[in-house]
């Protein structure tokens, strides 16, 4: 069976070493797992999209541009208040 032009790409990207804040690795294998499994459904969730985009006929450049605005445009509920 002829595989899926669009899906052929490239290998799915490694995870970076996850650091702490003062750039630390993160040690538990535990909270790696979640990262690392975090990171591969984000990047299956993302191929998808990309390839429903491009076969409804929309600009892969837009596309792109706007999977990047969107990461982007994320808020850290647990970023500390400045202070003064």
């Amino acid at each position: 069976m002829p595989q899926n032009p669009i899906s052929r790409g490239a290998p799915p990207q490694r995870p970076p070493i996850w650091r702490q804040p003062d750039g630390k690795p993160v040690a538990c294998v535990d909270k790696i797992k979640v990262l690392e499994q975090n990171f591969g459904e984000i990047e299956s969730l993302c191929q998808e999209a990309l390839e429903d985009a491009l076969l409804i006929g929309c600009d892969e450049a837009q596309v792109r541009a706007a999977l990047h605005d969107l990461i982007e445009s994320l808020t850290n509920p647990y970023r500390q208040p400045e202070r003064a």
